[in-house]
């Protein structure tokens, strides 16, 4: 659901001295949480609201928003493959993430895709208001950890190791890996991703080798465990 302009305005939130935040996220509840958490703050304020990366391609041609906030699990185009977008038609546009996956695994590949900052969702609110004041002028926010590895990779440290074997894995096929664990069948990622399902077992079958998996039993088991750990992190 878009919150739209109007009815920002109608509740007093919308102010030109005020950076406007697009919140990209499924959960409901969580997305309440963030516009009460932004919207007591006198330079912040939350333009929009959207449950799906779809939702928030248009609202952001309607809304303007000066940043976006955005999880990486959503219904259809996952938050990479969303920022990729976005930085294709506005490339100026600030974009943070703020997610429940492992930031060891994730932050990387959100900053390669165009986004200015990491957030674990089990970070403090005062954490995510600083990241969306850097954003807005657009500073980089990462935790201490994700740092040291990027600077280190930067150095030519070869032996700096992701703590996740999914690691070897490209963005695209990350997604299938996780869509697979969520119990979706080959045809339905397929229709999700807008690809063909000869491109899915292609992207199954890399995804088997770069693991070591022997069968699609295994794939299966390895994705399901993934995605459990995902959710209890």
């Amino acid at each position: 659901m878009i919150k739209t302009q109007e009815e920002a305005e109608a509740v007093g939130q919308n102010n030109d001295s005020q950076t406007g935040v697009l919140i990209v996220d499924d959960h409901k509840v969580l997305r309440q949480g963030l516009a009460k958490l932004i919207n007591q703050e006198k330079d912040l304020h939350v333009c929009g609201e959207t449950e799906n990366a779809q939702q928030a391609l248009d609202a952001i041609e309607t809304l303007k928003p000066d940043v976006i906030l955005v999880d990486i699990s959503l219904p259809g185009m996952n938050g990479i493959e969303f920022i990729k977008n976005v930085k294709a038609r506005h490339p100026n546009l600030p974009m943070l993430v703020l997610s429940m996956h492992d930031e060891s695994l994730y932050a990387e590949r959100a900053l390669r895709a165009g986004a200015l900052g990491y957030i674990m969702k089990k970070s403090s609110g005062e954490d995510v208001l600083e990241a969306l004041r850097k954003a807005r002028h657009g500073e980089f926010h990462v935790s201490g950890k994700v740092g040291v590895t990027m600077f280190q990779k930067f150095l030519g440290h070869q032996q700096v190791k992701n703590s996740s074997p999914v690691s070897v894995l490209s963005d695209r096929e990350l997604e299938v890996f996780e869509l697979i664990g969520r119990g979706r069948g080959t045809r339905e990622i397929a229709e999700s991703l807008h690809l063909s399902i000869k491109t899915i077992d292609s992207h199954r079958a890399h995804i088997k080798e770069k693991l070591k998996l022997a069968t699609a039993t295994e794939l299966i088991q390895h994705a399901v465990r993934f995605v459990e750990r995902a959710a209890v992190v």
